[in-house]
């Protein structure tokens, strides 16, 4: 028997269960597919012979650190271990995307996934195939996608392979997206040279269902069929995102950087509107979309999740390349498929629809008594598997971690001692050079690509804190969805990093005026083999759990994304945080922007002196170091009950958190807008520099107007929480400036110009 290496992938004539029986000592490519040795003598353990070469080959994807988390779980079991799962909660961890109810019979589920290594070597067509995978497994719970969001990071914007892969991977998500007719109603954009080379494409997306709409990933029911439906399979993706997300990049190893996927917008739209329609002639017993792994994933969980076992006939599914090796059909991640169990009675009906939508659909299998996935090819099995072993008993590692020895060294490395402006004119200067740096700049040259009110029931979308949608028309019941991550804050203290992304992605649904309900995440690390590495993730992860305990924040499910590292040089540890919130009238949202003239301007919240990891010390001195800011979730907490009463009881007119860049940051977004001007007051015994620029948590900015303002501070007064009127919202039109009273001035229109002139000036070439 001849066995050849080509991409990644394996080539070989036939190789059978009873073959492999009869020929122990074969020598067999485990290593070139990502396994360790150890991890292939426990697959021929596990078989009690050596696996063929399509048993392999599912073993390998499913095995990758990208599918079965074997770096990551033990430290994500406290998500399920420490956080108790509240009221709203209908589907946890363990499924496509997990689901909470958000009132009047409302499911509602949602989830963020990584492409990230794809999005690198290919960025379009890397982006958009996160997008379209995404959306895949929300429609997978039985729920109608309704809107998408995108939080992205990428090297430095001045470096020439940013400008190679940045338009690439916004032109992909917009692409793919608008396609749908997918609002993009969030997300965020960061630079940081940590980046370089390892860009991080986060995708996210939000689904809606009645309750008993909800669908698992499951295969039960003996004689039941297995359907294949959607594209027919090709060679792009072989070993994709399972193997490409599973090794650190080295340009020694080009065979290390497999096929990326190939994606068809249009193709997906009609598989979503397909699978809708079945669902709702209640067609399926259990479904699952095809991703990461392909048909590896799709048949080894289903029938791991279901009470028998499964047979597949291969050789019967639809192929765009007729030479595709057993093998490769089983690695493709081909786009826009999915897998569908079905009693035998609803097959023809379920037949008649996807001809409708003129979606391709085979019957590849069926449900067994037995326990084994058992697959065949013309005839002749070539695998025999225990599904669990494949889909969930991959292996479990407790690599080892400790906190790195520069750690101590970067920390003391106080932000607070830098050099500060001497006077008024310097505090002018270093605020137009702020908010024109490229993570503070206007990133509507990005936004704009974005089809962000599509099926008309935006109510909120970039640059608002959080995107909002409509879910009924009648009453007005609605979602919002904010993302957040600070890679600069997690650096300093992972664990403080992890909660000050949950803290800020929080309070930014809060200031909508909607009630946070439940979080997903995206964990972007670089290599699990670096205990340095490790240290941060396991931190981080601690954090988050502890942080959702306290705020009492559900984990509904999410992603980790490892190996974002090229050689030695890993990114900044960027826990990417999702909350999902609930507001019952979208009417009565809090948009950020300053709107009418005379009100009154409040800050929420306390302020100290806390520049570490910020946004000023960044682009006036390009430093990290000190600590970040300290977390009070239990402040977190109060200030988003204020924020949603405020907004529920009509106090306040405008709202916007403070985070990276401070006050002066989020005012002069709020100015800008509302194409109004404010006058601020610095507070009696607070320095007028720490005053525009600390990153505090736990503070907002909102308008209120001077009817509301006793009602607002009694309101307050009486919780506890500490608020300060610092201005009034003041100028229009060409008169319209930002003054700090004692300090300086700037004219609106000088502003507008610094802050929307970077990004076109860096990308629009």
């Amino acid at each position: 028997m001849t066995t050849e290496r080509s991409e990644g992938t394996i080539k070989h004539s036939l190789d059978t269960v009873k073959h492999a029986a009869g020929t122990p000592e074969v020598e067999q490519p485990w290593k070139e597919l990502g396994l360790k040795e150890d991890e292939y003598a426990r697959i021929r353990e596990i078989l009690g012979r050596r696996p063929t070469g399509a048993e392999l080959a599912m073993y390998s994807v499913m095995w990758s650190e990208h599918c079965s988390y074997k770096s990551s779980k033990v430290h994500l079991r406290q998500f399920g271990e420490k956080v108790p799962e509240n009221d709203a909660m209908l589907v946890g961890i363990g499924e496509n995307a997990g689901v909470v109810d958000v009132g009047q019979g409302y499911a509602v589920t949602f989830k963020v996934e990584s492409h990230n290594h794809p999005s690198y070597i290919e960025p379009y067509q890397g982006a958009a195939t996160g997008v379209g995978g995404i959306v895949r497994d929300i429609l997978a719970m039985g729920a109608r996608p309704v809107a998408v969001v995108d939080p992205l990071r990428f090297g430095a914007a001045d470096h020439p392979d940013t400008r190679r892969v940045l338009p690439g991977v916004v032109a992909g998500i917009g692409g793919y997206g608008n396609c749908l007719g997918l609002p993009n109603i969030g997300g965020e954009v960061v630079f940081d040279a940590c980046y370089q080379g390892n860009p991080l494409v986060n995708a996210g997306c939000i689904g809606v269902m009645k309750h008993e709409d909800i669908h698992l990933a499951k295969a039960s029911g003996a004689g039941n069929k297995v359907i294949l439906y959607g594209a027919r399979t090709g060679g792009d993706g072989i070993g994709g995102v399972s193997v490409l997300a599973s090794e650190t990049f080295d340009d020694a190893k080009p065979t290390k950087r497999p096929a990326v996927q190939v994606g068809d917008p249009f193709q997906e739209k009609l598989l979503i509107e397909c699978t809708l329609e079945i669902f709702a002639e209640k067609l399926v017993d259990g479904i699952q979309d095809l991703g990461g792994a392909g048909l590896s994933c799709a048949t080894s969980e289903l029938a791991s999740a279901g009470s028998g076992g499964m047979r597949v006939e291969l050789d019967t599914v639809p192929l765009r390349d007729s030479s595709l090796s057993p093998e490769e059909i089983l690695m493709s991640e081909s786009q826009e498929r999915m897998c569908a169990i079905v009693e035998p009675q609803h097959v023809d009906r379920f037949m008649e629809i996807c001809e409708k939508w003129d979606v391709i659909a085979t019957v590849i299998g069926e449900v067994t008594e037995g326990s084994q996935l058992e697959i065949f090819w013309h005839g002749e099995q070539i695998v025999d598997v225990p599904p669990r072993t494949v889909a969930h008993e991959g292996p479990v590692y407790e690599r080892p971690y400790a906190r790195p020895s520069w750690q101590d060294a970067l920390q003391a490395d106080d932000a607070n001692k830098l050099a500060r402006p001497a006077d008024g004119d310097e505090l002018r200067e270093q605020v137009l050079k702020l908010v024109a740096s490229p993570n503070q700049a206007s990133k509507a040259w990005i936004t704009d690509q974005y089809d962000r009110f599509v099926q008309g029931n935006t109510v909120l979308a970039m640059p608002e804190d959080a995107g909002m949608v409509r879910i009924d028309a009648e009453t007005g019941l609605g979602v919002t969805m904010a993302t957040d991550g600070n890679g600069r804050y997690a650096k300093l203290d992972p664990y403080a990093g992890a909660q000050l992304a949950l803290a800020e992605s929080y309070r930014n649904v809060a200031t909508t005026g909607a009630k946070p309900l439940a979080i997903s995440n995206c964990l972007n690390f670089g290599s699990p083999e670096d205990p340095d590495v490790m240290w941060q993730f396991a931190e981080a992860t601690r954090g988050l759990a502890d942080g959702c305990l306290e705020l009492g924040t559900p984990v509904t499910g999410g992603n980790v994304s490892l190996y974002n590292q090229t050689g030695e040089t890993a990114i900044h540890p960027t826990p990417v945080v999702a909350v999902l919130g609930v507001i019952d009238d979208v009417s009565r949202r809090t948009p950020m922007a300053f709107a009418e003239e005379g009100q009154l301007l409040y800050l929420l919240g306390d302020t100290h002196e806390e520049l570490g990891g910020s946004a000023w010390s960044e682009v006036v001195h390009g430093h990290l170091g000190g600590l970040p800011p300290k977390v009070d979730l239990a402040r977190e907490k109060l200030l988003g009950e204020i924020l949603i009463s405020a907004s529920r009881d009509g106090m306040i007119d405008a709202a916007h958190d403070l985070s990276d860049g401070g006050l002066i940051q989020a005012v002069t977004e709020s100015c800008l807008r509302g194409g109004k001007g404010a006058r601020l007051v610095v507070p009696d015994g607070i320095d007028p520099f720490v005053f525009l620029f600390s990153e505090s948590a736990g503070r907002a900015v909102v308008s209120i107007p001077r009817s509301e303002e006793l009602r607002f501070n009694d309101m307050c007064g009486a919780r506890g929480l500490p608020v300060a009127r610092i201005g009034v919202v003041d100028g229009s039109g060409a008169d319209a400036a930002i003054e700090v009273q004692g300090q300086f001035g700037i004219p609106l229109a000088e502003l507008k110009e610094a802050h929307e002139a970077t990004i076109p000036g860096l990308l629009a070439q």
